[in-house]
């Protein structure tokens, strides 16, 4: 198998899907699938034309891709244009694509990169950002799964633990990205907790539901980002945040601890705190130390150098962050708000420019690069 040809081949193959009125991702999809297929046939039946083959798999891969994406709008058109006479049923077939997407031949990383891609409309680089790698490695995930479930039949549903997983990635990106997926994310997790009675899927709806009743003060008229400390609470749901609680609470009672009730936990404190000034950090740093025990996530260590710096001043926060990996996402981020509260201004404009260079999306590099003038402004003074 010659992987250096293969290379070569890809940028003349992603160009001929381009000219032909294919979009760029789509095109690196299809181009992706035809580069696995490749991997898997070439050894054993090398073609005569290796670009032509590639440009003929990549193209029927960009129309079946196309084709599908087209039923699937057509189907929510319909349902919009013609709503069923009477109740709407308690279950929809969404919610068991997702089961039948976290199939038990797959690693529960490659169902949820599948589903993601497949029911959830995400794009490889969206599911990428989530999941912290690079997007020709999640592309290469997301082909693999496709092609070991290609020949199995779904009969057999995934397990809760895996569409949970799923159901938390499609809402982080409805909730901070650029497609709006969260009040589907919502309405889903609902139709679980409906269906089974489980303390980590009530968790997962408490959190959603406490996450987006900030959601109206989360940006400035001008589409700004607005931090949690400035928002205007007034403008968060209460009966949201009231609903939220009260499942989380029950979920709690049952003794069965997991990391959604631990994230809804905290985001409970903060909707409970009257002001940015009455938050209680001290039992925020304690729930950010259950989540990191159930997860040893890096990216909940670095929230918790957040609290830490609240909690306990802020260079007991950059004492936490220096444990970390500098290359996590929005780690200079939260280094430079650190050291703006510890009075370094100098490093936290350098940091704040560093963190917007960086940052995922158009809403958080702006806000970072505003924070970077700010003390530029100021130190000029």
């Amino acid at each position: 198998m010659n992987e250096v040809l293969l290379r070569s081949l890809t940028p003349s193959v992603l160009g001929i899907l381009v000219r032909r009125g294919a979009d760029f991702a789509a095109a690196e999809d299809a181009v992706q699938d035809a580069l696995v297929e490749a991997v898997r046939v070439w050894p054993a039946d090398p073609p005569r034309d290796p670009k032509g083959w590639l440009v003929t798999v990549a193209w029927r891969r960009f129309l079946d891709a196309t084709r599908a994406d087209a039923a699937r709008r057509r189907r929510e058109d319909l349902v919009d244009e013609e709503p069923a006479p009477g109740p709407a049923p308690a279950v929809d077939d969404t919610l068991q694509l997702y089961f039948l997407c976290a199939h038990p031949s797959l690693t529960p990383s490659s169902a949820v990169a599948l589903t993601l891609r497949a029911v959830g409309g995400l794009t490889t680089r969206q599911i990428a950002q989530a999941y912290l790698v690079p997007e020709a490695t999640m592309a290469q995930r997301i082909s693999r799964a496709k092609r070991t479930v290609s020949g199995v039949r779904f009969d057999q549903p995934g397990d809760v633990a895996t569409v949970l997983r799923v159901l938390y990635l499609v809402f982080n990106e409805g909730y901070s990205g650029d497609v709006d997926l969260a009040a589907e994310a919502i309405r889903l997790t609902r139709q679980l907790a409906a269906a089974i009675d489980h303390p980590e899927v009530a968790g997962l709806l408490a959190l959603m539901l406490l996450h987006h009743a900030r959601r109206a003060a989360r940006t400035a008229p001008d589409g700004g980002l607005v931090p949690l400390a400035e928002q205007d609470r007034g403008r968060w749901d209460t009966e949201s945040i009231a609903e939220g609680v009260e499942i989380l609470q029950a979920a709690l009672a049952r003794d069965r601890l997991g990391e959604f009730q631990a994230q809804a936990a905290i985001a409970a404190l903060h909707a409970d705190a009257p002001t940015a000034e009455e938050t209680d950090w001290v039992q925020i740093v304690e729930w950010y130390d259950e989540l990191a025990r159930l997860t040893d996530s890096p990216v909940v260590r670095l929230n918790r150098a957040v609290a830490v710096g609240e909690a306990d001043g802020p260079r007991a926060g950059l004492a936490a962050l220096a444990a970390l990996d500098d290359a996590l996402p929005r780690h200079a981020a939260v280094a430079a708000y650190l050291h703006e509260r510890d009075g370094d201004l100098a490093t936290a404009a350098r940091l704040y420019a560093e963190a917007a260079r960086r940052a995922p999306n158009l809403a958080e590099r702006d806000h970072l690069t505003r924070q970077a003038g700010r003390l530029n402004a100021r130190r000029c003074r």
